[in-house]
């Protein structure tokens, strides 16, 4: 499953650099203390107690599933019956499965060759979401037959079998039935034993109406009339492979479809709403291209005859692996030629690859229970970006890859609240608390780090050895590490225990000595924590692959070691006094790096003159910048490396570099100087902008106008008064009608207008959002309404975030915005959030949603008190799917509060200091 994108978060980079000099390393030590009993004060120090779980009992289990469903789509209710064949392991006399939100109405068991026993009682744990089935007499060890005939509704809550609002190319308002089963939601559409280590087959049945399409997992078999009526059809799907029941999908709506085959003869198809079959050509190409590159990465082939992708108008996750039958968000699917921008034709390519890996890794071999949740979605979200790049180079993808996940992990790992990347799950209320940038980031950074420790040819023998050995199978983390070490001969299991059974990420400090012709290294590694050094004799350590390289070379390791002990001298022959030498080539390694003063005077000229390859300048000034936020250096001097970048021409290199600035820029408008950053802002970023320009040049690709959309929007949001100008009289030449603006600037542009907007101007906004036909336009327009200014538009917006205009999936993205938008935004939407709880909460019913919402309202602010208030608020108003996220929150205001006054007066003096002497460039 790809999670739906959610805004960086504003509390990055939360980490300290390495063992500083004995005066500073007490005070740190002395303001970590201080920090932990704030923690401890307010509760946050650890997650409550969870209470006892138990998983189904292993009495009887599933065989085959036979499932007959018949929605109704006016009333939205369906009717349902179950035929399973069942195997009775130890004579019991009930059934316990799994059963939310559904009425039983008859239920009973046949033995095989025997007469029926009808069951007497069904007793609903609700809280438990289960149900046992009572019997009269006890049902022997052996195989039969459960029949249950059982009605449930088609809800709004975008989980189980749910409905999805579409408006027809008529104008008229119909509903489809739609599915989304992860984690445990196929309770809600038919009992059943719930778990992913239960698998069974499959043979459903969907009677709908007969202008209806009616998808399923597996390639219809049968389609005929239904004999009680006459508008109705009964399809009939073919059997499945074994499987878990959250891979089991059914759609039923109107949709058209583009098609193809793969070069290995796999049917492709792409489902788009009627009238937009076109664009699904993208993403039915990318598909194309991935399935036949993954049968040959695995050397397995994709086991089912068909592949459905089908874009959903309500869907709360980006997108959904179901075996058979990919479910999406539209603005993870669909690409219009014409108006979609280039990150989104990225974003759709990302989320295919994804979700195509899954139909391997994770439903052909499925992990036994969601404590390893992170081995299908760590490694679908780290074999993405090898689809992408080999789909598309110019992407350039890799060094994407660093920003948008390594670091978006990172700064995660780094609180106290954290948690491992296998984590201990129970009740179903605390699986959604795991889909996070734990089991997705860090699980694919350590994945990659894993991948180039072991090389390519070693890590694809093992990846085949692991799902030939286990397709139709579960296993666990430690089944996977088994193969790659059988393949590798490496230590794998020891090496990954470290980085998956342990909480954070190392930090590697490194000074260096030169003797004669040689380099000598002296490194030592310590936990890094978001508030400072790690307080204990109990440090943990981890088994750190590291790789160096010199300015004599570096795009290839000198040097490649795997530090198994805290602290570790390393002899690098032959580099001469003047080269630098550098740690992490390519940041791969999961770790940070806090350099020597010397050695890393020695390598900032390599950002200016752009000798150090771009996926080091950005780890470089990351690593930095999260030094500062730690507090081990002062803001101040991040600022002044940041100047060293006028001549960086990298997109990613920039997007990590406006993200930083972007965290500064939400602290400081805590202040009363917040317009002093945001000169310095302008003064960074107008150098490239210059040569940029506004429109593309001939020989720029995706990249280029992925900078251009990121440095206008940028310069716009700061009031660059060219860039504003320039935005102005675009704007009103689209709103117009005389000269569209491309997809690529629409972004930026209604930033920068909506920013230093008006009343009138948000009116345009909001027409336009009315009357766009696309998803993405309505996306793109919701991301940005936050940024209007007064109070009185900001309460204008917040009230249409939860109004009919917007899918319940995207008013996290528009109440998010005002959030992030300005410091007034992020009060008025914390205050929104509280009064309209009810509604939020029931609109989501807990899932990883109502996670996102908290965490993007909350985690700006930088006043203790406000700590307090957050986690006040929820001890009232429980949301147990985002306990972990409370805490995290909670951590993140504290640290931001000890950031603000710890170097808030030094930057002010800096900014006016440089405001009277600007740098020469």
């Amino acid at each position: 499953m790809w999670l739906a994108a959610a805004a960086p978060s504003l509390a990055r980079r939360l980490l300290f650099l390495g063992p500083p000099p004995p005066p500073l390393l007490l005070l740190l030590l002395s303001r970590s203390s201080r920090r932990r009993r704030c923690l401890h004060s307010l509760g946050l120090a650890a997650m409550p107690e969870k209470r006892p779980f138990e998983r189904l009992p292993a009495d009887v289990s599933p065989i085959n599933y036979s499932l007959c469903l018949k929605p109704d789509l006016l009333d939205f209710t369906f009717e349902g019956k179950l035929e399973a064949a069942a195997q009775v392991r130890q004579a019991t006399n009930q059934i316990v499965m799994n059963c939310a939100d559904i009425d039983i109405i008859t239920a009973s068991y046949a033995p095989e060759g025997d007469e029926e026993i009808h069951a007497t009682g069904f007793n609903y744990q609700n809280e438990d979401e289960k149900v046992t089935l009572s019997f009269p007499s006890t049902l022997q060890t052996g195989t039969g037959t459960l029949k249950i005939d059982f009605v449930g509704e088609l809800n709004d809550k975008m989980k189980g079998f749910y409905r999805s609002k579409y408006t027809t190319p008529s104008g008229e308002v119909r509903y489809a039935a739609v599915t989304q089963f992860e984690a445990t939601d196929a309770r809600r559409a038919f009992p059943c034993w719930d778990e992913p280590a239960i698998k069974a087959t499959f043979d459903i049945s969907l009677v709908v109406p007969k202008d209806r399409v009616a998808l399923s997992n597996m390639n219809v078999i049968d389609r005929k009339p239904y004999p009680d009526d006459e508008n109705l059809v009964e399809v009939k799907f073919a059997r499945t492979p074994v499987m878990s029941t959250y891979l089991v999908a059914f759609v039923v709506g109107e949709y058209d479809f583009v098609e193809t085959r793969s070069k290995d003869g796999v049917c492709v198809r792409v489902y788009t709403p009627v009238g937009k079959a076109e664009q699904g050509k993208f993403a039915l190409e990318v598909a194309a291209k991935t399935l036949p590159f993954y049968k040959d990465y695995f050397n397995v082939p994709y086991p089912l005859p068909k592949i459905d992708l089908i874009a959903i108008a309500d869907f709360a996750a980006g997108a959904m692996e179901n075996w058979g039958l990919v479910t999406y968000r539209e603005t993870a699917l669909l690409i219009d030629p014409k108006n979609s921008c280039s990150s989104s034709r990225q974003w759709v390519a990302l989320v295919v690859g994804h979700e195509l890996a899954h139909q391997w890794f994770g439903n052909l071999v499925t992990m036994e229970w969601w404590t390893h949740l992170w081995l299908n979605e760590g490694f679908a979200s780290w074999i993405e970006y090898l689809c992408v790049d080999h789909c598309f180079p110019e992407y350039d993808i890799w060094t994407q890859f660093v920003s948008a996940d390594y670091t978006r992990a990172q700064e995660l790992d780094a609180l106290d609240n954290s948690h491992p990347i296998e984590v201990s799950v129970g009740h179903p209320s605390e699986v959604d608390e795991i889909f996070d940038a734990i089991s997705y980031s860090k699980g694919a950074s350590v994945i990659r780090m894993l991948h180039d420790y072991i090389g390519d040819k070693d890590f694809k023998k093992g990846m085949n050895m692991y799902l030939t050995k286990f397709q139709q199978k579960n296993a666990a983390t430690e089944d996977l590490w088994e193969s790659l070490e059988n393949a590798s001969g490496k230590p794998i299991a020891a090496v990954m225990n470290t980085w998956t059974k342990q909480m954070g990420f190392p930090l590697i400090y490194v000074e260096s000595e030169q003797v004669e012709d040689d380099r000598v290294l002296r490194l030592s590694q310590r936990k890094f924590c978001a508030s400072g050094p790690y307080v204990g004799e109990d440090c943990p350590q981890w088994m750190v692959p590291i790789t160096i390289s010199t300015s004599e070379d570096p795009n290839h390791a000198k040097l490649k070691i795997l530090m198994d002990k805290p602290e570790m001298n390393i002899v690098l022959k032959n580099v001469r006094p003047d080269q630098w030498v550098k740690l992490n080539l390519g940041t791969v390694g999961f770790y940070r790096t806090q350099y020597s003063s010397t050695m890393l005077e020695s390598l900032l000229p390599g950002i200016r003159d752009l000798s150090l390859p771009p996926v080091d300048r950005l780890g470089l000034q990351n690593d930095l910048f999260s030094l500062a936020r730690a507090g081990i250096i002062s803001t101040v001097e991040v600022l002044k490396v940041m100047e060293a970048f006028v001549n960086e021409p990298n997109y990613t290199v920039w997007s990590d570099l406006s993200c930083n600035l972007g965290i500064l820029s939400t602290l400081l408008s805590h202040t009363d100087f917040y317009e002093e950053i945001q000169e310095f802002v302008k003064d960074i970023f107008s150098p490239i902008g210059e040569r940029l320009g506004w429109d593309p040049k001939p020989g720029e690709g995706h990249l280029d106008a992925l900078l251009r959309g990121l440095v206008l929007g940028k310069l716009g949001k700061a009031g660059h008064k060219a860039t504003l100008e320039e935005a102005r009289r675009r704007f009103k030449d689209h709103v117009e009608g005389k000269q569209i603006l491309s997809a690529d600037l629409r972004s930026p542009v209604y930033l920068t207008v909506l920013k230093h907007g008006d009343s009138s101007t948000l009116d345009i906004m909001l027409k336009l959002h009315k009357q766009a036909d696309m998803q993405e336009e309505k996306n793109r327009i919701e991301r940005v309404l936050g940024a209007t200014p007064s109070s009185e538009l900001i309460q204008k917006v917040l009230t249409f975030a939860l109004s009919e205009e917007v899918r319940p999936q995207d008013t996290v993205s528009v109440i998010g915005g005002v959030a992030g938008g300005s410091k007034h935004g992020r009060k008025a939407a914390w205050k929104f959030i509280k009064d309209n709880w009810e509604e939020v909460y029931n609109r989501y019913q807990g899932g990883f949603l109502i996670s996102r919402l908290i965490k993007l309202s909350v985690e700006g602010f930088a006043v203790d008190k406000m700590a307090g208030e957050v986690k006040a608020f929820f001890e009232s108003h429980p949301a147990p799917s985002a306990e972990r996220t409370i805490q995290q929150c909670c951590e993140n205001i504290l640290l931001n509060a000890a950031w603000l006054k710890r170097d808030a007066e030094s930057i002010h003096q800096y900014l006016l200091q440089r405001k009277a002497s600007p740098p020469t460039v």
